[in-house]
């Protein structure tokens, strides 16, 4: 992006360099020199008896160990988001309505409720602490193993396919 000043200021050109305009379709020209139209996407013919990518998502979606991952984050994360938002509700609530409380020094010119504040930003590190081993010991292992499932079942399905042609 380049900024510009002065009475184009308005019309600032914003690119993404992220995104290649010939890579996506735009800006192609046809034989004529025209703007190339989209071509329609073929549907890809598949055996009534294989599932499709989206049929093994789904299946693997309602299998017991999805269920078991799942579970396992919902398990953390709900109890902690709760006691999460929690202690910042009771901080917010104490500031306002306990101002005499916050204010009590602790140390010097720390008070209450610099401690608290400071207590936010640790228990913040804690939780994210505490949420990456949960994940690291508790379910990576099960999401791999899910993933692994979907790609060998979907590379299966892709040779198979591939061997008809």
């Amino acid at each position: 992006m380049e900024k510009q000043d002065g009475q184009d200021a308005a019309a600032v050109r914003l690119d993404d360099p992220w995104y290649d305009a010939l890579a996506a379709g735009w800006g192609e020209l046809d034989s004529t020199g025209a703007p190339a139209t989209a071509v329609p996407v073929q549907p890809v013919e598949r055996a009534a008896d294989r599932p499709g990518t989206a049929e093994i998502y789904l299946e693997v979606h309602r299998s017991a160990a999805f269920q078991e991952v799942r579970s396992r984050y919902r398990r953390f994360v709900v109890p902690a988001a709760l006691a999460f938002l929690l202690w910042y509700l009771a901080y917010v609530v104490a500031a306002t309505a306990a101002p005499g409380l916050m204010a009590r020094p602790v140390a010097g010119a720390v008070n209450v409720a610099m401690v608290a504040g400071l207590g936010q930003f640790l228990t913040t590190f804690l939780l994210t602490w505490a949420y990456a081993r949960h994940a690291r010991l508790r379910r990576d292992r099960a999401a791999l193993d899910l993933r692994w499932t979907v790609f060998d079942r979907a590379r299966a399905q892709e040779t198979a396919r591939g061997s008809e042609r």
